[in-house]
């Protein structure tokens, strides 16, 4: 279908500003923080808090925690989300994506820590997934003090941040612990730029996020491509094995160099034996959960995740094969 006329308004709108794969590092930072002033007024919750963390080499990691609103006093404990935001390993941070987490939130009646985890090119690869893993552990052990449930906890991410969660399921997996009731992954990059998915030449220019940004970002995350391109922390498509991984949302959007390998995640879980649930949002392009509360079927897409999040929390997780919306 033709892009979203909300989101064509906003792609017009954005015309002027440069491409972020011409800019130095941050000065892309500063033009994608500066963006958030544009999204949509902040959904109440009870409560924000910033926590400081033992990072994996010793440097504190900080979270930001949301607590939802509850019927009473001392409600809970409730579900809890530990999510890692986009962009590209190297920009948006936890300021970002606040949106996001309190929609979530709000949503989903769930706890959201929110991980502020090393970026490149200071920190490349694996020390992004090394902090996830770190972070996803500290909030199992550590549920009580964030009002949260250890039994009922689900790991997420968009975009890089997808690509993260997908990184730590298969690392909690292969290197113990803690228990996951899913995985929550919204237009995930989940393999590497080259040669790419037909998606990659269908979007690779005109709609955002393009080819050209995909590859200054990976650029960026890997110091050693030929060596690490190919590895499962780095591309969790390339993972020997998909079994034996908790539940999965997996998100896509029509006009996303990113969808096609989603979308072959999806099914590459699924044949392993995983329970899937996997959408196409159509009309839509890469980063449209920013847009909740601007755009009409991104704010339906939240309501979507949300959803999911409260099946899978009740040990109910929602499976279907691709479906188009």
């Amino acid at each position: 279908m033709p892009v979203d006329p909300q989101i064509q308004a906003l792609l017009d709108a954005g015309r002027h500003l440069p491409r972020t794969e011409s800019l130095p590092v941050a000065e892309a930072r500063a033009m994608y923080e500066a963006r958030t002033a544009a999204y949509a007024p902040p959904t109440a919750v009870a409560r924000v808090e910033e926590r400081t963390i033992p990072g994996p080499e010793g440097a504190p990691l900080r979270l930001r925690v949301y607590t939802p609103e509850g019927p009473g006093e001392g409600q809970g404990p409730f579900p809890l989300l530990v999510f890692f935001h986009g962009s590209g390993f190297v920009l948006c941070s936890l300021d970002t994506h606040d949106g996001t987490c309190r929609n979530l939130c709000a949503g989903a009646g769930c706890v959201v820590a929110s991980v502020d985890y090393r970026l490149a090119p200071e920190h490349r690869f694996p020390a992004a997934p090394e902090d996830c893993l770190a972070a996803t552990r500290w909030c199992a052990a550590h549920a009580a003090e964030l009002g949260a449930d250890p039994a009922r906890i689900v790991i997420g991410g968009d975009s890089a941040g997808g690509n993260l969660a997908a990184v730590t399921a298969l690392r909690v997996r292969d290197e113990g612990g803690p228990a996951l009731l899913g995985q929550m992954l919204l237009y995930p990059v989940t393999d590497w730029h080259t040669p790419g998915w037909p998606s990659y030449a269908e979007n690779a220019e005109g709609y955002g996020l393009g080819r050209a940004t995909m590859e200054w970002f990976w650029g960026h995350y890997l110091a050693d491509p030929a060596r690490e391109a190919a590895h499962p922390h780095a591309a969790p498509i390339r993972a020997e094995s998909l079994a034996n991984l908790p539940p999965a949302l997996v998100t896509t959007a029509e006009y996303d160099p990113l969808r096609d390998e989603g979308e072959a995640y999806a099914e590459a879980l699924r044949k392993a034996g995983v329970t899937v649930a996997c959408t196409r949002w159509r009309g839509l392009n890469h980063g449209f959960y920013s847009w909740t509360g601007k755009v009409d079927h991104a704010t339906a897409a939240m309501r979507e995740a949300a959803g999911w999040l409260r099946e899978t929390f009740a040990g109910r997780p929602p499976e279907w094969a691709v479906r188009h919306c």
